[in-house]
């Protein structure tokens, strides 16, 4: 099918310009009733599995590269088609993918096995923010009240406009013609579409590495603003990858640079705990009914915006069912404590073996360079660095469960602790 629909359009695969002239018109003046078809996210590889060959072997086998050393998504417990495991795309003339950024703003390696040429425009990260207001108000027409509704639309792959646009609105956009052999890799966020030359098989996979956390904090953010279910649990990726890199931190030097974002990326998921925690104690006050510590749950969606929690968030102590992530602590609202029981979401989880994660934390903060930048990202900062004079009596609870809370009150353990507002607490029965 695609051959004939080539052959009756009359182009020269060879002459790239002129496809790539064509293609636009088509787009934007093209007769009703043309129709191309694109097979995509199909499951499969088309790279050999037999590890007695050297591609079957090989790190650049997209099969392989989930599991690499340095591969975060080597630590996920189930294969999910796309992101740990390559799909196969069949194109023809004219097949296109719609600008759009990966899931979570991972980073994406295409591989183009065979057939013809691919033509790659990809806009850099640096300008996504810029890139969504011009499809706001140029593509769109202001339809959409907010860049976020943008977003969603875009992240749908079914908006497509010529480069034109970005470049007379001074958005930076770059372009690459992809042949059989040849390897594209997408950054994180970075908007990127395109379009076939002519019937060809190419192969996609996403993967990520430490320097990705930063990127994938904002896309978890984006999500639970849209109240879009995630695909990888994020922060449970981030603590695991923090333990190990804790543990075995000797032997990665050598990779100093993307380590080091993923313990700044740390440092910050700890430090907006804590910030939660502070907001929780005086929001709630003394109306906490129990502590809950538990290494066997693990990653929960807030029943509210869906975000992925994995080591702290309300959770309702009736029907155990209706669980809130601690964001919500800041919500101008009250409500989002109560539970559709009729029950409130006043008990809090905390993941067993949080002092571990809060020493590794406060060691990583101590590297040169992190504690200042974390320190001027936290918000309040004045009042959260008052909280430890007197929060002991904020967490004072009902019932049985109480906190058993070490309150450091000597200037001393304060400046060594860095400026630190959370002290872990344990629970006494």
């Amino acid at each position: 099918m695609a051959n004939k629909v080539f052959v009756k359009r009359r182009f020269q695969s060879s002459n790239s310009l002129l496809t790539e002239k064509n293609f636009w018109h088509e787009m934007l003046i093209g007769k009703k009733g043309c129709f191309v078809e694109y097979g995509i996210n199909i499951d499969g590889s088309a790279f050999s599995s037999n590890p007695n060959d050297n591609l079957g072997r090989s790190k650049w086998n997209l099969k392989n590269l989930s599991k690499l050393p340095n591969s975060t998504l080597r630590l996920l417990d189930r294969v999910i088609p796309g992101i740990t495991d390559p799909m196969l795309y069949i194109g023809m003339l004219y097949s296109m993918f719609a600008w759009h950024v990966e899931d979570h703003h991972l980073y994406s390696i295409n591989y183009h096995h065979s057939g013809a040429p691919k033509t790659w425009y990809g806009v850099p990260c640096d300008f996504a923010s810029r890139f969504e207001k011009i499809v706001l108000n140029h593509i769109y027409n202001g339809e959409e009240k907010e860049e976020i509704g943008v977003s969603k639309l875009l992240a749908e792959k079914t908006t497509m406009f010529p480069p034109n646009i970005l470049l007379q609105n001074n958005v930076p956009i770059y372009k690459a013609i992809q042949r059989p052999g040849e390897f594209v890799i997408t950054f994180p966020k970075a908007y990127h579409s395109g379009f076939s030359h002519g019937f060809n098989c190419g192969e996609a996979v996403n993967f990520a590495i430490g320097d990705w956390f930063s990127f994938g904090e904002e896309a978890r953010q984006s999500y639970a603003l849209l109240r879009v279910l995630p695909i990888i649990p994020y922060e449970e990726l981030l603590c695991k990858e923090a333990m190990l890199l804790h543990n075995f931190s000797s032997k990665n030097e050598q990779n100093s640079g993307s380590y080091f974002s993923t313990k700044l990326s740390f440092v910050r998921l700890f430090r907006t705990l804590e910030q939660n925690l502070w907001r929780l104690s005086k929001v709630l006050r003394r109306s906490l009914s129990s502590i809950r510590f538990s290494d066997q749950q693990g990653t929960v969606l807030c029943s509210i915006c869906n975000r992925d929690c994995y080591l702290a968030y309300l959770i309702c102590n009736s029907c155990l069912s209706y669980c809130i992530c601690l964001s919500h602590v800041w919500d101008d609202a009250t409500n989002w404590i109560d539970c559709s029981c009729g029950s409130k979401c006043n008990a809090l989880f905390l993941r067993d073996g949080m002092s571990t994660y809060e020493n590794i934390a406060r060691k990583f903060e101590q590297q040169d360079g992190m504690s200042l930048e974390i320190r001027l990202e936290t918000k309040n900062y004045h009042e959260f660095s008052e909280f430890r004079k007197d929060y002991s009596d904020y967490f004072k609870l009902e019932g049985k469960s109480k906190f058993k809370i070490d309150v450091e009150n000597s200037k001393e353990k304060t400046r060594r602790m860095g400026g630190r507002a959370l002290k872990l607490f344990q629970i006494n029965e």
